[in-house]
């Protein structure tokens, strides 16, 4: 199966630092270790006794980037035509949710170009038996105000089968402690903003999608098809997963290794080596 080794994702750190890259990479000024990726994500997962997860919950809040949303459960909407699938829309409350900024500030075209979702369960009333939590980018994720949301998932997470983290999704897992001590990526254009909140995250520069245990995160936005997509092929096999992506008639990007992005927005080294690049300087 396809997997992401430490060797891959440091192919671009020799750019930066001139050093190999190894299983384990120490450099050489900072007394800096990297610790080994993980292995195969997929291994026998379409052959296990236990049956595919098919119950998932999305969380809903103001300042969603509306693709983190409606791309991955495009690709849940179509599996659910050949298996039973569940899907929770999460909020702090029952009020419509918009993905318009919440500052002005943040809007300065003065646009009128965002969409608005209805939660089907709140925080309160989400079903206990979530196999899996998604939780969406945007601008949204830095605000200030989801103390309720960083709560609920703190407390629904030890429960969960799996978490994915779509875009900039990532931060709110990581303002919730989900993330310490996991590789995980993000969207590459908000990298810098996003790193820099949680050095205790082993941030992979170069992916697609990254799988580190229970917890999925993809890059930026589209990316969370290719990840979700992933995720079926993972649980439910090739066949289906083929059959899934014809049907949405999407060119799916099948290699977590794929990431012309991080060119694009010149994110080539691993967190760890830069913070090290750094002191050196």
């Amino acid at each position: 199966m396809r997997y992401l080794t430490l060797q891959v994702l440091l192919a671009g750190a020799n750019l930066f630092t001139g050093i190999d890259a190894r299983l384990h990479v120490r450099h050489s000024a900072s007394n800096v270790t990297a610790p080994a990726y993980p292995p195969s994500y997929c291994t026998n997962n379409t052959t296990s006794a236990v049956p595919p997860p098919s119950k998932f919950g999305y969380i809903l809040f103001r300042g969603f980037e509306p693709l983190d949303i409606n791309g991955p459960v495009s690709a849940l909407a179509t599996l659910g035509r050949s298996r039973h699938i569940d899907l929770s829309m999460i909020a702090e409350t029952l009020e419509p949710v918009t993905s318009a900024p919440l500052l002005p500030s943040m809007n300065l075209p003065n646009s009128t170009s965002f969409v608005t979702m209805l939660p089907t369960y709140t925080f309160a009333t989400a079903p206990e038996d979530l196999e899996v939590q998604m939780i969406p980018g945007g601008s949204g994720c830095r605000s200030p105000y989801l103390n309720a949301t960083l709560t609920y998932l703190q407390t629904t997470y030890p429960k969960l089968r799996y978490l994915i983290t779509v875009c900039t999704g990532s931060l709110v897992a990581s303002r919730a402690g989900l993330l310490d001590g996991k590789y995980a990526t993000t969207n590459k254009q908000g990298w810098v903003g996003v790193v820099a909140t949680n050095s205790h995250v082993h941030w992979v520069p170069q992916a697609r999608w990254v799988v580190d245990g229970n917890i999925w995160s993809t890059s930026g936005v589209s990316a969370g098809i290719d990840g979700t997509l992933g995720f079926i092929e993972c649980f439910y096999g090739s066949a289906v997963v083929t059959a899934v992506k014809n049907s949405m008639e999407f060119d799916w990007h099948q290699d977590p290794h794929w990431d012309p992005f991080s060119v694009v927005c010149n994110v080539t080294a691993p967190v760890y080596l830069l913070r090290a690049r750094s002191r050196k300087a």
